[in-house]
């Protein structure tokens, strides 16, 4: 199959999706009724003021939480009928997660960090048979976002944007369909906030790479092919 064929599947097809939370007494309706599509290969930004449901969106998206009601599939596979050992590995595998905190490991190095989810979704048998190949993924994920000469540096010695990058590289390290992010330059200055956004733009540009993005930043979201609009929890069009 060919980028262009690739660019054209719906990658992620969500519709009527709806998510309230417990709020004492009564239940805070945050999501209202959401219809999107992405297709393999798009860069999308979701944005809006605080509150109004992205990250929740996201996290439904990306199978992190169940909607209350609707539909979402990642690339056919419907998540609310799927078993858990299928949501799991789609989880790992198919899915890239980047958040505004990095959730990096103090005790671990860079490159073990970056390691994390091949360790994840391998058995003890498999991790000892293919280590070496699977370091060398790793290395190339950090090479790719910039990182080849930090790899046994722990998060603290690193700058935001490094840790940031770090992050990015740990999301890539299972070469998943979709990269989702979640403010990603939401905690970093704004010349460092560009590097990383030049950065996810090079990845989708070259490596065709489908990134889906969460930002309260309007400017931020100029940098996606398309922007999805989120007010009280519906999508509003501009």
């Amino acid at each position: 199959m060919s980028k262009t064929q690739t660019a054209r599947k719906v990658l992620i097809h969500a519709r009527g999706v709806r998510k309230s939370y417990a709020l004492g007494h009564t239940r805070l309706r945050v999501l209202r009724g959401i219809d999107m599509d992405v297709t393999a290969g798009e860069f999308v930004a979701i944005v809006g003021t605080s509150g109004c449901g992205k990250s929740t969106l996201l996290h439904l998206l990306g199978a992190l939480d169940t909607p209350d009601a609707g539909r979402i599939e990642f690339d056919g596979i419907d998540l609310a009928t799927a078993d858990t050992q299928v949501i799991e590995r789609l989880r790992n595998r198919r899915i890239g997660f980047v958040f505004q905190f990095y959730h990096l490991l103090p005790e671990l190095d860079v490159l073990e960090n970056t390691l994390l989810p091949a360790t994840i979704c391998q058995s003890n048998w498999q991790w000892h048979a293919d280590q070496q190949q699977i370091a060398d993924r790793a290395r190339e994920s950090l090479e790719l976002v910039g990182l080849a000469d930090r790899l046994n540096h722990r998060p603290n010695e690193l700058s935001g944007g490094e840790r940031q990058r770090v992050a990015i590289a740990r999301a890539l390290m299972n070469r998943p369909d979709a990269l989702l992010a979640d403010e990603p330059t939401g905690n970093l200055d704004t010349k460092t906030g560009a590097k990383i956004l030049a950065l996810l733009e090079r990845l989708n540009r070259e490596q065709n790479q489908t990134v889906v993005m969460v930002t309260h930043d309007p400017n931020v979201a100029t940098r996606a092919h398309r922007t999805i609009h989120l007010a009280e929890g519906r999508i509003r069009n501009r």
